[in-house]
């Protein structure tokens, strides 16, 4: 069974990076945890999306990112800036106004199109 639908993934990596880091810094792994533990595993983000989405908001401001070491390891760890929460803040209000239609139109009667 798949876990997630990739043609509804466009965008979602990004804003759901954003806003865990909106409240706290977090490095990689700790991040696709956090994500999978929220929604009870029902959605994922591999490592192959994860990294490059990561990499791709620090190129365009909207990520700082810094080495720690902890426990012997570094881990690079990820926060959000201000253009971060300003492109988060953009991405919510979309999000939200496309979820309405899309709801929308889904709780409309669709009796007679079944048949």
């Amino acid at each position: 069974m798949r876990r997630t639908n990739s043609d509804f993934m466009t965008g979602v990596p990004e804003l759901l990076i954003l806003k865990l880091l909106i409240s706290r810094d977090m490095y990689g792994y700790e991040i696709a945890r956090e994500i999978e533990s929220a929604n009870g595993e029902g959605l994922s983000i591999s490592e192959a999306i994860l990294y490059p989405t990561l990499h791709s908001l620090e190129k365009r401001g909207c990520l700082k990112a810094k080495r720690k070491t902890v426990n012997g390891r570094t881990r690079v760890y990820y926060s959000a800036t201000k253009s971060g929460r300003v492109r988060l803040n953009s991405m919510m209000a979309e999000w939200q106004r496309i979820t309405s239609i899309v709801s929308e139109m889904l709780g409309r009667r669709a009796d007679a199109s079944i048949r």
